[in-house]
């Protein structure tokens, strides 16, 4: 049986190792989408109007899987992910952070073992925004 220094020093490393991963591929997924720079931020100024139902369709029929879930202010648009196992849930999870905080709009986010839900609305205009969609399009192109 191993000491259980032994066994910590393992387990940070395997960790550490891990996380270098997870950065990579995050690092990775981003370089990847040339078609779009996951990172800039289109425009500065925060959302200042809740799309109409037409600009809604009309944006939504753009992206693959996504879906119109709520109603009034709780209006979202978000779509589950599927994954092999945890890790890879996890290295999605970390590149959608990434993406949320260079675009400074979060979604809620629902993670278990093999899947997450990403669900993206605009408290401040109380219904969908444009930024959602741009957001959702920058998640996509990880796929790209």
């Amino acid at each position: 049986r191993e000491p259980l220094t032994s066994s910590l020093v393992s387990w940070a490393s395997r960790r550490a190792l891990r996380t270098a991963v997870m950065v990579r591929v995050v690092r990775c997924s981003v370089a990847a989408s040339k078609s779009l720079d996951l990172t800039s931020k289109v425009a500065s100024a925060p959302a200042t109007r809740a799309l109409n139902a037409t600009e809604v369709i009309a944006k939504l029929s753009t992206l693959e899987g996504w879906k119109l879930s709520g109603d009034g202010a709780d209006v979202a648009i978000e779509k589950t992910f599927a994954f092999a196992n945890y890790f890879d849930t996890m290295a999605f999870v970390n590149a959608v952070a990434f993406i949320a905080h260079a675009q400074d709009h979060h979604p809620d986010l629902a993670v278990s073992y093999g899947k997450c839900t990403v669900r993206f609305n605009t408290h401040d205009v109380q219904g969908l925004s444009a930024t959602d969609f741009d957001c959702a399009t920058r998640i996509e192109a990880l796929f790209a």
